[in-house]
């Protein structure tokens, strides 16, 4: 499939696409950008190759798509603080965030989008895993659906899995400014503001209970909830190589990077993109 002079290749049936043809590290002129965020919202996550992106010119790219926020907990790089290092070491042995999560979703306004670029990859592993939220919604039943249209969750960053993927890198980047716990309440189920299509919006590593309901009660139905939407036909899976990038839709897409290289370095760099407020 080729749009505005450049290939689409999708990588799954149900999620990601990987994009041929264009380099990032150019000035992109706005029918270029106009045609990729169609490609984005038609595909959720879309995936480059081989783009030479030092710090300064991937700000200047994250910003003709969105407004760059900085992560509440780690300080970014110097002199870029929106740029935040996604780093696991080779003494390491919990990579960071390492389990299925939508960015941030325990702040009130969650990043509309994120993009990560691969700066050192192990020689094999360290994939990350996609899926695509408004299958995980669509194919509910329609007694589950109208149940979980009416439901709010909470959210915290303070659930003790993703508290365990932070650990290494609070001890040696952490922003002096940071909170203890944030936590935010948003709709079960979201419509994207752009596409108008709904998508679930709970995820395991931030959603610890429904709105006037107790942990334990919730439990059981979010459980259900956090293995239904990693359902391998709602998923692809990307492999890294250094210079690769990917641009993801926080909104309708969650993700998951495997922690399977330990005894090796897998360095990151990641921007996200403000949002606004889920409805």
């Amino acid at each position: 499939m080729r749009r505005n002079s450049f290939d689409i290749r999708p990588l799954a049936g149900a999620i990601g696409a990987e994009i041929a043809g264009v380099d990032l590290a150019r000035a992109l002129d706005d029918d270029l950008v106009a045609a990729l965020r169609r490609a984005w919202l038609d595909h959720l996550v879309l995936f480059f190759r081989d783009q030479d992106l030092p710090p300064e010119r991937f700000l200047t790219l994250a910003r003709r798509f969105g407004d760059p926020i900085e992560y509440p907990f780690l300080r970014g790089l110097d002199g870029f603080a929106e740029i935040t290092p996604v780093v696991k070491l080779e003494h390491e042995r919990v990579n960071f965030g390492g389990l299925w999560h939508t960015d941030t979703a325990y702040l009130d306004i969650p990043p509309m989008g994120t993009m990560l670029v691969a700066r050192e990859v192990p020689p094999y592993g360290g994939d990350t895993l996609f899926a695509n939220m408004y299958l995980a919604y669509e194919s509910l039943s329609p007694g589950l659906r109208r149940l979980l249209d009416g439901l709010v969750a909470v959210n915290s960053s303070a659930k003790a899995d993703v508290t365990k993927t932070r650990e290494d890198r609070l001890r040696d980047a952490a922003r002096a400014d940071t909170k203890q716990e944030y936590v935010a309440e948003h709709p079960v189920v979201r419509t994207h503001p752009e596409t108008r299509r709904k998508a679930l919006y709970v995820n395991g590593g931030h959603t610890t209970r429904f709105k006037d309901m107790t942990e334990q009660e919730s439990a059981p139905l979010l459980d259900f909830l956090f293995a239904h939407l990693m359902r391998p036909e709602f998923t692809c899976r990307f492999r890294w190589q250094p210079g690769s990038l990917a641009f993801w839709d926080n909104r309708c897409a969650q993700h998951n990077p495997v922690n399977d290289y330990h005894g090796f370095r897998r360095v990151m760099h990641r921007i996200t993109l403000r949002g606004d407020r889920p409805r």
